[in-house]
């Protein structure tokens, strides 16, 4: 929480020259000889870019002329399992509006298995010790493109795409119109299967069973945007995804002794689930507490099955950005009520292997999802679909709307952290739709803000440790940080930042800078303004700034563009004419290039001990700052930052002791 107190007059800069007298130095542990702080850097006048055409608006809104295409997408897929290999094969319809007042001369799509093939720019450049995303290649990976077809103005015709890496290029007969225009592009594809998928997707086998967690599974579109055009990008493994919003409409074929959870709502459960299934799934949907649905004894026995050689599930969700699934013949499946805060409910499910069971893991998965997507709801934006899935599998943690995967190992606190991370990701990005493959840190580090609440309200706080403190560490991290937040992830040394630095910056503007109250009401109106839309880090910027009625760009820019960092201290104290009753004269420097507000904890020989705050702008001049404290009795202690609120790179000279 943040702690304030208003200053009382005599400590206003004005005051000071006032009380000064003779004074007498009670200690001085640091000098100003190692200061890089600059306040230019820092208060210098920063304009944010524009956009043209009012798409964007200068409070941070989309503008009166916003616009976005979509993309709808109807997938039919078959997932075969050989001795030799497990492919998918499939065909995908995308119905693309242009919504841009742009003609458009060609369409790109994103192949994203292609980074799984051995030549892949993803492959070349893995490091030599490799890395958490390993995609050195799968020598059977990536897609073949069977063929690729247009219908436009009530023409069709065959199209030869340009394929590079993993982008293909349609190139049309006649240029595609803008303000609503449509076109269909129909493309028949297959890949393999890859073990390990960039720890985002892939295939694991269990004892009763290989499960599949299927992800990036379609060609899909790129983003064509007022920004930047084209968004083409290519997929590395680290940058995640940006894609437009759309109704899937998709069919699964699989064995028919296997069980598929996919994103959205399953159409056709008459057709694939038994009635007993059937019937606890509609127990489930009334149940706050976690129903079976296949239970571990029912795991590979014939009866838990419908029919033989294979079967099609249909799923649909509409207004996201993405659909993933998996499939598994080794599936335990449970289930539970959500409870959303407008009086809609859904369903959190979880599908397992035996390995992962137990109520120490995966048998309190579903609790730990309901429990996040109501928190989350309550607390942030509703969960606008029907229902969400955790998978246990290969992935050691990936989202996707309305389906997570996470690893099949992780058990109490640990699969606790992997669901509320995974499913927070359905607000960061997937309904704030943010460019996940530029600004990573636009998604993780939102999310892992978040989940930090999350932590705190589940079942009174089970997981969460209050002593914990995140400043700290990330102080500890802060000086061997190579590359600022902005800069895309495959040139970034280290991700880890996006998530920790930036969880930590929102946690400094909510309980140092603005306050609660301040910061949450900006930060709510940034996610209904830019839910299901594509926000720049501009947008946020200067969302933040409008709502809060505070100019944050001293912030924003040397957080989010810069690797500088923050070290206050304390100088030391003087007294007014040689009497502590007379005042105390206290002087702060910045040693270091960030400027924040100054919490400082007072602690005098009498006993008395106060909190005072000194907003940023005493930095505004200069990385030095004294003021007169009205000190009654002498002072034994100064503390600066004392709830370690800041990543301070040297907390020793933040505590200054009397003599």
């Amino acid at each position: 929480m943040i702690k304030m107190r208003l200053l009382k007059s005599c400590l206003l800069a004005g005051a000071t020259c006032l009380l000064l007298g003779s004074v007498k130095t009670a200690s001085a542990q640091t000098t100003t000889d190692s200061i890089k702080y600059d306040h230019n850097e820092v208060f210098g006048p920063i304009v944010w870019p524009t956009t043209t055409g009012d798409t964007r608006s200068a409070s941070g809104q989309p503008g009166h002329n916003y616009w976005q295409n979509r993309a709808d997408y109807i997938i039919k897929a078959s997932l075969n399992e050989t001795a030799q290999d497990t492919t998918i094969t499939g065909e995908v319809t995308i119905n693309y509006t242009n919504n841009s007042p742009d003609n458009l001369d060609y369409l790109w799509l994103q192949l994203d298995q292609n980074l799984f093939k051995p030549d892949s720019r993803g492959a070349a450049t893995v490091p030599i010790g490799g890395d958490r995303f390993d995609v050195r290649g799968f020598s059977r990976g990536g897609y073949k493109i069977e063929s690729v077809s247009v219908t436009y103005k009530g023409q069709n015709y065959k199209v030869d795409p340009v394929i590079t890496d993993a982008r293909m290029q349609v190139r049309l007969n006649s240029p595609m119109a803008g303000k609503g225009e449509k076109i269909q592009v129909k493309v028949n594809y297959s890949f393999s299967i890859p073990f390990y998928g960039a720890d985002r997707m892939g295939r694991k086998k269990f004892k009763q069973g290989y499960v599949y967690e299927l992800a990036q599974w379609y060609p899909r579109m790129c983003v064509y945007d007022d920004v930047e055009g084209w968004n083409t990008l290519p997929y590395m493994g680290l940058g995640e995804f940006y894609c437009d919003y759309g109704d899937y409409d998709y069919y699964i074929t699989a064995p028919a002794n296997m069980t598929v959870a996919g994103s959205g709502d399953l159409q056709n459960a008459a057709q694939v689930l038994t009635e007993t299934q059937q019937k606890r799934l509609a127990d489930a949907r009334n149940s706050d507490k976690t129903v079976m649905i296949i239970t571990p004894d029912e795991v590979g026995q014939p009866s838990a099955h419908v029919g033989k050689g294979t079967l099609t599930w249909h799923f649909k969700m509409l207004n996201t950005r993405d659909v993933s699934w998996a499939a598994s013949p080794a599936f335990i499946w449970d289930a539970a009520r959500v409870n959303l805060p407008s009086g809609r409910q859904a369903i959190a499910m979880s599908t397992y292997p035996v390995e992962s069971a137990g109520n120490d893991s995966w048998g309190r998965s579903t609790e730990y999802l309901k429990a996040s997507m109501e928190i989350y709801s309550k607390e942030y934006f509703e969960y606008p679909w029907n229902s969400a899935v955790s998978v246990s599998g290969v992935a050691l943690g990936m989202e996707y709307p309305g389906i997570i995967f996470c690893l099949s190992n992780l058990k109490n606190g640990g699969l606790w952290g992997d669901i509320t991370h995974e499913i927070g990701h359905n607000w960061f990005p997937m309904i704030v739709g943010s460019n996940e493959r530029k600004y990573m840190w636009m998604d993780e580090g939102f999310n892992t803000f978040i989940n930090e609440y999350s932590t705190e309200k589940f079942n009174n706080g089970e997981y969460f440790n209050s002593k914990d403190r995140p400043a700290n560490r990330i102080a500890r991290m802060m000086p061997h940080e190579k590359d600022p937040l902005m800069v895309a992830p495959e040139a970034q040394n280290e991700y880890g930042q996006y998530y920790v630095k930036t969880s930590m910056g929102l946690d400094m503007l909510r309980n140092v800078v603005l306050g609660p109250d301040r910061f949450d009401y900006a930060f709510h109106e940034y996610i209904k303004h830019w839910a299901f839309k594509h926000p720049l880090p501009y947008d946020f910027f200067r969302a933040m700034n409008d709502a809060s009625g505070e100019d944050l760009n001293w912030f924003f820019q040397p957080w989010f563009f810069t690797t500088w960092k923050i070290d206050q201290a304390v100088q030391g104290v003087k007294y007014v004419k040689d009497d502590a009753a007379n005042g105390a004269q206290i002087t702060l420097i910045n040693k270091e290039k960030v400027a924040m507000p100054v919490d400082l904890k007072i602690t005098q020989a009498n006993g008395k001990t106060e909190i005072l705050h000194l907003p940023v702008n005493i930095w505004q001049r200069s990385g030095t700052w004294t003021f007169i404290y009205p000190s009654t009795s002498a002072i034994t202690n100064l503390e600066i930052d004392p709830d370690h609120q800041l990543p301070d790179v040297d907390r020793k000279n933040n505590v200054w002791e009397g003599k």
